[in-house]
């Protein structure tokens, strides 16, 4: 049955050059099995007809029967419209035409009974539905087409202007509905279909495209959703268990330096949740097994001391350590921040970014590959071939979304015959079913507790016309000692969106605090320049820090207590939460403040709520995963979500636990899949990995 799935779409009746060429460069389809991939977004429930009398215009879709009372033209030229008034018995409605109007006229008729389907809208006093669909009825009141559930597929406005909108699509995926017949071979055990009651799949299919009923129609889904999943977490469930089998750790057991500074440089009690992530990181270095840990901690949890702690074992166990970061800011900040600590230790620390002399970097190199640095603390310069180590033991990988899979192997393969622990953290929250797909091969640890003292960060959202009412608090928080963050989106002004760009700003700000000297920081700046002005507002030079989110991660100023954001309706969730957390890291109570414009879309008024309401950055993780959907989160561009074609990770996060489940439960009693009962699984895999068959296909 590959075969027939994998057939060029050309065998498909209807399929000519043109449509082929523009499901080619616009779908990137090629096969059978590609086009059944290309699901339905929405369904038209055709199996019921409305009334006049009953329909509203916050209906998705009515389905009327009736008869055209009379036809007239309005207006002229480009405002021309055609209107038909349709009369169903219990009411008229308008059923009105902007193109196309000679050929509708021509095609229509009084007093014939139709099928009328639409989206209804109010207009003034009345109600009208722009551009019909309309079906001849016969004198017997049936159409041509039984009623049905009909599909509506995603297309393109080229796909649209060259003859394949969604009804020509619905063509093409009856023909290849037709060709695959019951020819499909299952790809899961029927053991667990009865299990999970789950539909066959060719069956599932034909049903997704072309469902009988509503209720086949959910099954078919739920069918290809658990498939999807399902395979999605054996591929990496297997990879880990083959990369447990084939990479065997350095046992690090040695803690001479964890002693040394738990009992005379720790500056403050560790949270209970940092004590226990701590112990389940020592515990994979002691192992004997390569580590592959995620840590996730909200903004200020305390990611970084639990970090320089398991670098503690790892130099203490005769290796060397890295830190890589993803902006020089944050790598400066970590290095002046842990040199403080390595000093008293006796550990010999360097920084190597983009902006590291020549002579400096060629000295360091030579170090490192000689075993004399023990901690090398860095951004994506780290990569760099010429780096290389005499023994590196961890790999550490801060803000692990901002690098991509290939990075992070790469930073892994720096040793030649050894495999160093590697630990990524992340300060942006993520939704478990999300860190299932996303970081499914790694373990998992979650530091879900601040340090003690910290104070919720108060948020408010505000428009234009406070702006007074903000250069107010602002000021009053200056006199009471404290420092001020102000961000807008833009560096220069854009022709293209009414937004407070950064210049503007910074002269406003300038006028409304002429006494005060200021910072301004953005991403053209030379890092020399953007360390000074970052050097003077972390000393107290300056008062008001005016950025843009070049700031987002990782600048740690204790005595900010006031996060401005402009324009606050131009930045997702994850990114209004970073920027929340550059306020809140001393003792004293910190405030952000979100300014946006009067109006404001649906998502972007869930999402102001949404941040004056929590502060939790799990909670704000999953509405961000509801309004975004998990192919535009941060990171998982390189993870394979984007390949989901019918789950959805924020509204099917049952499916997926129970599809990891089934995975797990059969790795673990047939981890290399050799029981007859798993040949299916394991024949699909096969076939789709080493036929060069992609992720996404249903073959």
């Amino acid at each position: 049955m590959a075969s027939i799935l994998d057939a060029k779409i050309d065998v498909i009746k209807g399929a000519g050059p043109r449509k082929i060429s523009l499901l080619n460069t616009e779908l990137g389809i090629f096969t059978v099995g590609q086009l059944l991939r290309h699901f339905p977004y929405r369904y038209e429930d055709r199996t019921q007809v409305h009334t006049v009398a009953t329909m509203s215009p916050e209906m998705d879709f009515v389905q009327l029967k009736g008869k055209f009372r009379r036809f007239e033209t309005k207006g002229d030229g480009k405002k021309k419209r055609y209107i038909g008034y349709f009369d169903d018995g219990t009411g008229i409605i308008e059923a009105t035409w902007f193109r196309g109007i000679h050929w509708i006229s021509q095609k229509l008729a009084v007093g014939m009974p139709y099928l009328v389907c639409g989206k209804p809208q109010s207009f003034g006093s009345s109600m009208s539905i722009p551009h019909p669909e309309v079906e001849e009825q016969g004198a017997t009141g049936t159409g041509k087409s039984s009623l049905a559930i009909h599909p509506v597929y995603p297309t393109t406005e080229r796909m649209k202007t060259g003859t394949l909108d969604s009804k020509a699509l619905s063509r093409l995926q009856s023909s290849a509905v037709e060709i695959i017949k019951n020819a499909v071979p299952d790809n899961l055990p029927e053991k667990m279909r009865t299990f999970f009651e789950l539909m066959p799949r060719g069956e599932a299919i034909r049903q997704v495209h072309f469902p009988d009923t509503t209720a086949k129609l959910q099954a078919a889904r739920l069918r290809l959703k658990f498939e999807e999943l399902f395979f999605g977490q054996m591929k990496i469930l297997r990879d880990k268990l083959e990369r447990q089998g084939q990479t065997p750790g350095i046992v690090m057991e040695r803690a001479r330096l964890v002693k040394d500074f738990y009992e005379k440089h720790l500056p403050f009690e560790l949270t209970g949740a940092q004590k226990r992530v701590t112990r389940e990181v020592y515990a994979d270095m002691k192992s004997g097994t390569q580590m592959n840990r995620l840590i996730q901690g909200d903004v200020g949890s305390g990611k970084t001391m639990v970090a320089f702690l398991c670098v503690l074992l790892a130099v203490s166990s005769g290796t060397q350590a890295a830190l890589m970061v993803p902006t020089e800011i944050l790598a400066d900040q970590h290095f002046q921040g842990l040199g403080e600590f390595a000093d008293k230790l006796g550990i010999r620390l360097a920084l190597l970014t983009g902006s590291t002399r020549k002579r400096v970097r060629d000295k360091m190199l030579a170090e490192l590959a000689a075993g004399e640095l023990h901690l090398i603390v860095g951004t994506h310069a780290l990569l760099e071939d010429r780096v290389m180590f005499k023994r590196l033991g961890l790999a550490i990988i801060d803000e692990q979304h901002r690098f991509g899979v290939a990075q992070r192997s790469k930073l892994w393969s720096k040793n030649k015959d050894i495999f160093p622990h590697v630990l990524v953290m992340t300060a942006t929250p993520i939704p478990r079913t999300l860190a299932m797909t996303v970081y499914g091969d790694l373990d998992v640890s979650v530091i879900d507790e601040m340090p003690a003292g910290r104070k919720p960060i108060k948020t408010s959202h505000l428009t234009d016309a406070s702006r007074l009412k903000i250069f107010s608090f602002m000021r009053s928080e200056i006199q009471k000692g404290r420092q001020v963050y102000i961000v807008y989106p833009l560096i220069e002004e854009s022709s293209k969106a009414d937004l407070k760009d950064l210049m503007d700003g910074y002269e406003s700000v300038s006028r409304a605090f002429p006494d005060l000297p200021l910072s301004i920081v953005h991403g053209r700046m030379k890092p020399a320049d953007k360390e000074y002005e970052m050097a003077r507002f972390s000393k107290g030079e300056t008062k008001i820090m005016v950025a843009t989110t070049v700031i987002e991660v990782g600048v740690n100023v204790p005595n900010a207590t006031v996060m401005v954001i402009e324009n606050a309706e131009r930045f997702g969730l994850a990114q209004l939460h970073q920027l929340r957390g550059r306020v809140g890291r001393g003792g004293e109570q910190s405030y952000c403040l979100l300014i946006t414009k009067d109006k404001l879309s649906r998502d972007s008024k869930i999402r102001m709520e949404t941040m004056v309401k929590t502060n939790n950055g799990f909670e704000i993780a999953d509405t961000d995963l509801k309004l975004r959907g998990p192919g535009d989160m941060s990171g998982t561009r390189q993870s394979g979500v984007e390949d989901l074609r019918i789950a959805d990770l924020a509204q099917d996060g049952n499916i997926l636990r129970q599809a990891r489940r089934a995975a797990k439960h059969i790795l673990s009693k047939d981890p290399k899949l050799e029981s007859e009962e798993n040949q299916p699984i394991r024949s699909y895999l096969d076939q789709r990995n080493g036929g060069g068959i992609t992720w996404g296909r249903i073959s």
